[in-house]
């Protein structure tokens, strides 16, 4: 036991083109487990200058890991 105390719960859902995102990203660094993953990425989101805060203003479903051409099959 790390001895961290995470008394928190968050669940999220993504979509299939989000999760392979997360994996693939989560592989290629050799993460120990989505959350360990999420939590780096988190983090990096977090430090990063320059992004954006949300005003309150905008949907919940507007904010998403992968584009959505990138996530949804093309048609014709």
């Amino acid at each position: 036991m790390t001895g961290l105390n995470r008394g928190e719960r968050l669940q999220i859902m993504l979509t299939h083109g989000e999760l392979e995102a997360l994996d693939n990203w989560r592989f290629s660094r050799r993460m120990p487990s989505r959350a360990a993953a999420i939590r780096e990425l988190l983090k990096r989101g977090l430090a990063a200058d320059g992004f954006d805060v949300a005003d309150g203003k905008v949907k919940s479903g507007q904010f998403g890991v992968v584009e959505k051409s990138a996530a949804a099959p093309r048609k014709g």
